[in-house]
């Protein structure tokens, strides 16, 4: 058996630390940056082999928060990230209805929705949103639902995951006039926008998350505006199994490789990746609030 992690450090909490890192030991004793990724689907079947180990090789790798998304294995899987929680307190779940399967919500999920939204794990509701470049539900329909998954937010408290693609305009006039009033902000996922959607999520609240696509050669104008975002409104994420950062680009995505896009992000905007692990940290920190307790307690084991 792992032994137990230890507490964050001050950085991973937010208060002052002279040298601005956060850093802990991992399972080998050596040091090691402390990571959030904020958004993984681990539910998938491509983990069923190895599920453990990917947990196991995420904590080894820094990993000491990561989000479990509850939405991409379809309406009827609504509690995928809860099951990817249960026994593991540094991981943490949402719930909703990703726009692929916007088609396929019927009042019976939504009234589910609502019962897992007052679960305590659950920190949040997403991915919702709207998604263009797939078209695989019809746009009004993406919009009605993802305006409805709003409503259940907002009447349950939590801010929300947003997953939108090659739909910015649409997204961001929804969120501007029935989201940024609640002031429970959320996350901008995957973000492929330009500085000026960025600007707009950020006004309403939002952190903006980066992937693994960060690392792609063709994803300059990505980074353009990487380097523009704010510390405090900065997040990092694998959407594993999806957008493998290279050099694996291509192969299964996991959250140990949250690693390579802070590497990949501090070179961007020229700090270390110690600097990196403690301010998106700290943001992930924030971010979850209330839902945080006091930090991971105990290591996985395969």
């Amino acid at each position: 058996m792992s032994p137990a992690s230890p507490e964050p450090t001050a950085s991973a909490e937010g208060t002052e630390n002279p040298a601005g890192t956060a850093r802990t030991e991992n399972n080998e004793g050596t040091d090691s940056v402390v990571l959030a990724d904020s958004h993984t689907h681990l539910e998938f079947p491509q983990f069923d082999p190895d599920r453990e180990q990917v947990f196991a090789r995420a904590w080894s790798s820094g990993v000491r928060y990561l989000i479990a998304i509850g939405s991409a294995s379809g309406p009827d899987r609504l509690r995928a990230g809860l099951e990817m929680a249960e026994g593991r307190d540094w991981v943490f779940p949402t719930i909703g209805i990703h726009p692929h399967e916007a088609r396929l919500a019927t009042d019976d999920h939504f009234a589910e929705l609502a019962r897992l939204a007052a679960l305590p794990r659950v920190v949040a509701v997403g991915e919702i949103g709207l998604d263009y470049h797939y078209d695989h539900s019809p746009r009004e329909t993406q919009q009605q639902v993802f305006r409805r998954q709003l409503e259940l937010a907002e009447a349950s408290r939590l801010p929300v995951v947003i997953h939108c693609r090659e739909a910015w305009g649409d997204c961001l006039r929804i969120l501007e006039e029935q989201w940024t009033r609640t002031s429970l902000g959320g996350i901008l996922h995957c973000f492929s926008g330009s500085y000026d959607d960025a600007r707009r999520g950020m006004d309403a609240g939002f952190y903006v998350s980066f992937a693994g696509n960060l690392t792609f050669p063709k994803a300059a104008d990505l980074r353009d505006v990487a380097a523009k975002i704010p510390p405090d409104r900065l997040l990092i994420e694998t959407d594993s199994p999806f957008l493998a950062p290279l050099p694996h680009r291509g192969k299964r995505n996991e959250p140990s490789f949250v690693r390579l896009v802070a590497e990949r992000l501090g070179a961007i905007r020229g700090i270390s990746v110690e600097e990196i692990g403690a301010c998106t940290t700290r943001n992930f920190l924030q971010f979850i609030g209330e839902k945080r307790r006091s930090g991971p307690r105990a290591a996985p084991h395969p």
